[in-house]
């Protein structure tokens, strides 16, 4: 087992590579945090659905991947904070992805948000990803 120094950017990363090869599926190693990120991706239409399954002891997270005839639903999907530089945002200055068109995930004290309900909420957080 590796220890990972950044578990949300090898979740990222697994999704990204997933998607690029028209995968229908990505096993991730489950975490609360990272069931929440996907909790976000799926209401917001990007993924199909998931789940936490249990394998030899350890929670591994299954995605299933959704496209659009034939193109992957994910685009481009980017760590924006990472373990060495944390960045954070108000509401106000949380930034528009693709004009809108996109969401960033955002950690919030109020839990995990997409910006737009991080401005709703009038609460800010750190910036997680950007998804479009």
């Amino acid at each position: 087992m590796m220890s990972l120094s950044d578990p949300i950017g090898d979740m990222i990363a697994r999704i990204k590579n997933a998607s690029l090869r028209n995968y229908k599926k990505v096993v991730i190693p489950s975490s609360k945090f990272k069931t929440k990120i996907a909790d976000v991706l799926k209401n917001e239409g990007y993924i199909i659905n998931y789940k936490v399954e249990s394998l030899e002891g350890k929670n591994n997270l299954l995605i299933d991947l959704k496209y659009n005839s034939g193109n992957p639903v994910i685009n481009s999907i980017q760590r924006i904070s990472k373990p060495g530089r944390r960045i954070f945002s108000s509401a106000e200055s949380l930034p528009k992805v693709s004009n809108g068109l996109g969401i960033a995930i955002i950690s919030t004290p109020k839990g995990v948000m997409t910006d737009q309900d991080a401005r709703k909420n009038q609460v800010g957080g750190e910036i997680i990803c950007k998804v479009f």
